[in-house]
């Protein structure tokens, strides 16, 4: 059943992405441009975003169990650190090279067509990176 739900919820953020355009690389692209050809489609994309998360998350934060009856187990908040800040750079940096993140360029990879090759090289790059941080994260203990 798990899985199930798993799927769904997957179908349902997929097809949300590609709905409201964040999986466009040239609509992210143009979001991003304040100076130039502005789009702001995306914020209202984002705070409709908050606005239905924002809801649920306190309504989880004061339950120990999901639906389902798995343990809900959400990360502690801590202090910023100088990890946490480079990698949100990082993160941003990148997205406003390529106009991708993970989810929409994994939903470009099932969806095909000409943006593939963008995703796949996204998504190929992605996992160097996070092998990267794995092994750099070992080696500093």
């Amino acid at each position: 059943m798990a899985g199930l739900s798993a799927f769904a919820i997957g179908l349902l953020f997929g097809g949300g992405l590609l709905l409201s355009g964040m999986a466009n690389p040239a609509n992210v692209l143009a979001f991003l441009d304040v100076y130039g050809a502005w789009n702001p489609s995306l914020a209202f994309v984002m705070g409709g975003a908050i606005g239905v998360a924002a809801p649920v998350f306190a309504w989880v934060r004061r339950r120990p169990r999901t639906l389902g009856g798995a343990t809900i187990d959400l990360p502690a908040r801590g202090p910023v650190t100088r990890q946490l800040v480079l990698g949100s750079v990082l993160f941003g940096i990148g997205w406003g090279l390529v106009g991708l993140y993970p989810g929409p360029a994994l939903v470009l990879l099932g969806q095909g067509g000409e943006a593939l090759a963008k995703a796949a090289l996204f998504t190929a790059s992605l996992g160097i990176g996070l092998w990267m941080a794995v092994w750099w994260g070992r080696r500093t203990g």
